[in-house]
């Protein structure tokens, strides 16, 4: 079943329920979904990790505006869309990822970085955020 046959089925629950900020956050995201879709994109994990993206940093500007209860709204829909995700992984197992990569580079410095970067994110797929993956690649490199 894929992810989009998977948000389908849990919209009909949601408006079953009754849930109406379910509702409006998994219609927006299968339209995304079936949008990429058309569009010949296969990888709907992309679009996942896009659209939480887009509202974490939605979250993170309306609370800088101080308007809160938008930031909310956001995070909640951020918490619903990462749920389709794959578990996020822990510091240790990133740490492990990134030590490895530094070896098989065989980096030694930070201007070293893009190449582990590359190795890291292969290997990483989806599984952590771009830009914890380049503070754990900097601190190893600066340890190095």
């Amino acid at each position: 079943m894929s992810i989009t046959d998977t948000v389908k089925s849990d919209l009909v629950v949601a408006m079953k329920a009754g849930e109406r900020e379910r509702v409006g956050a998994l219609r927006l995201l299968l339209s995304e979904l079936q949008k990429a879709a058309k569009e010949g994109s296969d990888d709907e994990l992309a679009v996942l990790r896009r659209e939480r993206k887009r509202r974490t940093e939605a979250e993170r500007a309306f609370r800088d505006a101080g308007r809160d209860e938008l930031a909310d709204g956001e995070a909640a829909e951020a918490k619903i869309i990462g749920a389709y995700l794959p578990a996020e992984l822990d510091d240790a197992a990133l740490a492990e990822i990134v030590a490895r990569a530094v070896a098989q580079a065989g980096a030694t410095s930070v201007k070293d970085l893009g190449s582990v970067m590359g190795i890291v994110m292969s290997q990483v797929a989806g599984r952590a955020d771009g830009k914890r993956v380049s503070e754990q690649v900097r601190a190893a490199l600066v340890a190095a």
